[in-house]
């Protein structure tokens, strides 16, 4: 039975700290791209895939009962609307720069 606890801890120990290895790299390509849709893709796929790796470790720790129910509705939830609103951001930077390039002037 030691044991067991031992590989929860260890796995979700492992959970936590890629998703916050994620959560650096996804603040680290913020800063560091120059356009919008490069720095939008980036923050999208780190709050989707960091958040999701990070509370998949705090439902390991925690066990089966109700908290984990409620983590794993808050992971659905921000599965849900982290692609829909970056979606959205993308279409209005569309939208709003037509005829733009992200290196000029688009000829036509």
């Amino acid at each position: 039975m030691e044991i067991l606890l031992w590989i929860r801890f260890i796995l979700g120990t492992l959970f936590l700290l890629a998703g916050m290895l994620l959560f650096v790299v996804e603040i680290i390509s913020v800063y560091k791209l120059d356009y919008v849709l490069d720095r939008m893709h980036a923050a999208a796929t780190g709050d989707t895939f960091g958040i999701g790796l990070s509370l998949t470790g705090l439902m390991i720790l925690n066990g089966l009962n109700l908290t984990t129910l409620k983590l794993l509705l808050i992971v659905v939830f921000l599965w849900c609307s982290s692609p829909v609103s970056s979606h959205l951001i993308a279409k209005l930077e569309v939208a709003t720069h037509e005829g733009e390039d992200k290196y000029g002037e688009v000829e036509k």
